[in-house]
């Protein structure tokens, strides 16, 4: 994490403060950012109640649906909005091309894990998950940037371990659910956030999608051949009727319009704030599991929820406590930027 330097001399004013309007341009961006997360997170936690209405269609073809709807939706979107040079602005750059079929990699197991837990009748281990997933940019900062941790983060992330413990036990099986989804959404996080500057999430979501869209055609077409049902499970789009076809069409919207929400809120906000507004979507979840699909919750469950709670109550308090400080000490000057 950020360490204040210990010989850094107080700057003049005139030198060291932002200009007054890129400093409200900044805290306007901030604001957005949040909003639009907070409509991310919100979509996100509500996202059980949609996938209980698509049975009997199984997780893969949830999945493919998800991709190959979403990439109308947005061809749609970036046709309206004229984002085609958006478009070839990230395709210019190699690097973020490769971050972003990282990140559909990612997101396409996220998919497959998360609608597995619903269908499966799961939801508190998925909610769980994310929960969890805050601490995985703490984990990141320690693991890939190399970064010192203060001793409230080492306590947040000694409570989440013993939560998965405590958890193992009572399962009976380590909790593989809750801790693939907190990992795959935090690292798809990660990857996002180093995407060429001025990419837009229009732009970035169209691309995921387009690199997964060879792999949901087979997963959706194969079936429908009478090929791989064992694994993929039966073809349901066309057999169910209009309604079933559009609720899974719907796919498309439900899935995009959160993930654009996020992609903004990304690029506008530190992954310290992203991972606070997080907590929106596992409440929800965990509500939705608890109190309309009625799954059990047991001593141990409680137990773990309770230790992943206190260890989100410590990363809390110290990143707004850290985020205080460092605002202090940047309106006395003594840090830039």
């Amino acid at each position: 994490m950020a360490e204040y330097p210990a010989n850094h001399a107080p700057a003049s004013a005139e030198g060291s403060s932002s200009p007054p309007a890129a400093a409200g341009a900044e805290s306007s961006a901030e604001k957005r950012g949040v909003l639009y997360g907070l409509g991310a997170y919100t979509l996100w936690g509500a996202m059980p109640l949609y996938f209980a209405l698509l049975p009997p269609a199984k997780g893969v073809e949830v999945v493919a649906s998800r991709v190959l709807f979403s990439l109308v939706f947005c061809a749609i979107l970036i046709a309206v909005i004229r984002g085609w040079s958006q478009i070839r602005y990230v395709t210019a750059s190699r690097a973020s091309m490769v971050r972003l079929f990282i990140a559909s990699l990612l997101i396409a197991a996220n998919w497959l894990t998360y609608v597995f837990a619903v269908l499966s009748h799961r939801a508190l281990e998925a909610a769980l998950g994310y929960f969890i997933n805050p601490i995985v940019p703490v984990l990141l900062g320690v693991f890939i940037l190399k970064e010192r941790l203060r001793r409230a983060q080492w306590i947040s992330i000694a409570l989440g371990a013993l939560a998965v413990v405590v958890l193992t036990i009572g399962y009976g099986r380590l909790p593989w659910i809750s801790l693939l989804l907190a990992l795959t959404f935090g690292l798809y996080g990660f990857a996002k956030k180093g995407l060429r500057k001025g990419t837009t999430a229009a732009a970035s979501l169209t691309l995921e999608t387009v690199f997964l869209a060879p792999f949901a055609a087979v997963a959706l077409v194969l079936p429908m051949l009478g090929i791989g049902t064992a694994v993929l499970g039966e073809p349901t789009l066309f057999r169910f009727g209009a309604g079933h076809f559009w609720a899974m069409a719907a796919s498309g919207i439900v899935t995009a319009v959160p993930l654009i929400l996020f992609g903004a809120a990304a690029s506008r906000l530190p992954l310290s704030l992203i991972g606070m507004l997080q907590y929106v979507a596992p409440i929800l979840q965990f509500l939705t599991a608890l109190l309309v699909f009625h799954e059990e919750m047991s001593g141990f469950r409680w137990v773990g929820f309770g230790l992943i709670w206190a260890a989100l109550a410590v990363l809390t308090v110290d990143a707004v406590h850290h985020a205080n400080r460092f605002r202090r000490a940047r309106r006395a000057g003594l840090i830039q930027g």
